[in-house]
C-alpha cells in the first residue's frame, strides 16, 4: 500500500493564504524565498507526535498558481474535532462554507469550502470525534 504523504495547493496571495490556515486551522506556514519559488511549507501537525498521536497525518505546502500549467487543483480533506467549531473558524478566516454538513455513513461529518485563494477544501469530523 502507498500512503499519502503530501498535499500541495495553488496560492494566488502567499501571505493572505498562509494567514487563512494558520487562523483557521493553527497550521505552522514557513514561507520560503525566491530561490525556492516562492513556496510556503505547511505544518499541520507536530513532527514529533506523528508516529504516536498523529499515526496517518500528513504535512504539505502551497505553490505559486501559474496560468501557462493546466490542471492546478487540490483534492484535500482536513479533519477537524468538532465540524460546527470548524465552520464558525473558516468562515471568520475569510473563507466560504459551501452548504451544511453531510453525513457519509460510517465516516463521519463532512462540507467542503473555498479559502481565500479560491481552493475547494474539504472538512472531515471523523466518527470517532463526534459529540453527543
Amino acid at each position: 500500500m502507498n500512503p499519502v504523504i503530501h498535499f500541495e495547493m495553488p496560492y494566488d496571495n502567499r501571505d493572505r493564504m498562509a494567514t487563512f490556515y494558520e487562523t483557521a486551522f493553527g497550521w505552522r506556514m514557513n514561507k520560503l524565498g525566491a530561490e525556492m519559488g516562492n513556496y510556503v511549507v505547511a505544518g499541520t501537525a507536530d513532527k514529533d507526535a506523528i508516529p504516536d498521536a498523529f499515526r496517518g497525518t500528513i504535512n504539505g505546502g502551497f505553490f505559486a498558481r501559474d496560468a501557462s500549467k493546466p490542471g492546478q487543483y487540490p483534492s484535500v480533506v482536513i479533519a477537524v474535532p468538532e465540524i460546527g467549531a470548524a465552520i464558525k473558524s473558516v468562515s471568520a478566516a475569510g473563507g466560504e462554507v459551501l452548504g451544511s454538513p453531510m453525513e457519509i455513513p460510517g465516516i463521519g461529518q463532512y462540507v467542503s469550502f473555498h479559502d481565500t485563494e479560491g481552493n475547494r477544501v474539504g472538512m472531515l469530523q471523523p466518527l470517532q470525534h463526534q459529540v453527543g
